[in-house]
C-alpha cells in the first residue's frame, strides 16, 4: 500500500472540493489499495455525511442514501415488501460481515474480480494499464463475461445489487464541482470497448449521493436468482433479476437483467421484447432467453455460461410468473 493523505468531510460540498477518492465502507477500495491496484494520493472519508437514510418519496418511489449499508437496505421493511428483488440480490452477495460495512454507493462502484486486474504482476491489463492488452483472453477466463465484451476486455461486472437496480430502472444521483446530475442506471455503466479503464459515467470528483427507485408495479412479482459454485460468499456464474406482471396468463410487463455474464449489469431488452403480450409459458421463456444470449461471445473456458444463463433466466421468469 502506498502512502496517502486522509481527510474527513462534514458536508457534500466539502467532500467534492477536497479532490480525493471517496471512502465509505472500504470493502472494495481498501482491498485494491493493499494490492497496489488502486493508489490514491488522497482519501476523503464520507461516512459522516447525511446520506444514510432510506425514505419513501411522495410519488411512491424510494430514495436510498449512498451510505446506507447493504444489510440495512436488504432488511428495510419497504424494500422487502415492495422491492423484493433488491433485498434478495443484496442477501445473496458477500458475507454478513461485509454487508454490514458495504454501502450502496460503494456497491455501485464495485470493481471487477478479474484475477488479472487484481494481480499487478500481470502487466497486460487494459483496465489497469490502458493499451497493455488483456491477459484473460488467453488465460483462465472461466469467470469472465460473455456479453458486452470487446477485444480489449472481458472482465465481468461483480455486483448483485446493481443487477437488481437495473431491473428496477433505478436512477443514480451524483454531485460534483459542476453541480448535481441524475443518471439512469442503464447509462451509468460503460461498455469496455477500447477504453475498459472508463467504467462508468462519473466525472472526476463526482460523488454518488443517493439512488431513487420508481414507484413499484402493483401486482408484479420480483425474483433474484443467483447461480454460483458455492452457496455463500461467492460471485455469480449467472444471475437473473426479474420484475414481471401477468394478466390472464399473458405477460403484461417485464424487466429482466442478468449478472455474472456481462461486462456491466446486463439489461436483457431482447428478452423483454420477446415476452410482452405472450403467454407466460416455458416455451416463451426459453425463446426470450435465446434472444437475450444471441450475441454472447464465450471464451475458451466459459462457454458453459451461455446455457447456464439461459436456464437461469428461464427459471427466474417461471418463478416470477407463477
Amino acid at each position: 500500500m502506498q502512502s496517502f493523505s486522509f481527510s474527513k468531510a462534514q458536508t457534500v460540498d466539502e467532500a467534492t472540493g477536497l479532490g480525493g477518492r471517496y471512502i465509505g465502507g472500504g470493502t472494495t477500495l481498501v482491498d485494491l489499495m493493499k494490492l497496489d491496484v488502486e493508489t490514491p494520493k488522497t482519501l476523503v472519508d464520507v461516512t459522516g455525511l447525511p446520506l444514510a437514510a432510506v425514505e419513501k418519496l411522495p410519488d411512491g418511489g424510494l430514495r436510498i442514501g449512498a451510505l446506507v449499508r447493504n444489510s440495512d437496505l436488504a432488511f428495510d421493511p419497504t424494500v422487502k415488501a415492495e422491492y423484493a428483488v433488491l433485498s434478495e440480490a443484496l442477501l445473496s452477495g458477500a458475507s454478513a460481515q461485509l454487508r454490514n460495512m458495504a454501502t450502496t454507493g460503494g456497491n455501485l462502484l464495485q470493481r471487477t474480480r478479474c484475477p488479472y486486474f487484481r494481480d499487478t504482476s500481470y502487466t497486460n491489463c487494459n483496465k489497469r494499464n490502458p493499451g497493455s492488452g488483456c491477459a484473460a483472453m488467453d488465460g483462465h477466463n472461466r469467470m469472465m463475461a460473455i456479453l458486452g465484451t470487446s477485444e480489449d476486455c472481458i472482465a465481468t461486472h461483480p455486483s448483485d445489487m446493481a443487477v437488481a437496480m437495473t431491473a428496477l430502472e433505478a436512477t443514480v444521483h451524483v454531485q460534483g464541482a459542476k453541480g448535481k446530475r441524475e443518471i439512469a442506471i442503464g447509462e451509468f455503466y460503460k461498455l469496455p470497448g477500447t477504453t475498459p479503464n472508463v467504467e462508468n459515467a462519473l466525472e472526476p470528483g463526482e460523488l454518488i449521493t443517493h439512488v431513487t427507485l420508481p414507484t413499484p408495479r402493483r401486482g408484479s412479482k420480483q425474483v433474484y436468482l443467483k447461480l454460483r459454485d458455492r452457496a455463500s460468499y461467492e460471485f455469480a456464474l449467472a444471475s437473473a433479476a426479474v420484475v414481471a406482471e401477468t394478466s390472464g396468463g399473458h405477460v403484461r410487463y417485464v424487466r429482466v437483467a442478468l449478472g455474472g455474464v456481462g461486462t456491466r449489469p446486463w439489461r436483457a431488452h431482447e428478452a423483454e421484447a420477446a415476452l410482452v403480450g405472450k403467454p407466460a409459458t416455458a416455451e416463451h421463456f426459453r425463446a426470450a432467453a435465446e434472444a437475450a444470449l444471441k450475441g454472447a461471445k464465450p471464451q475458451t473456458e466459459n462457454g458453459f455460461k451461455v446455457e447456464l444463463a439461459k436456464r437461469c433466466m428461464t427459471r427466474a421468469l417461471t418463478m416470477a410468473t407463477a
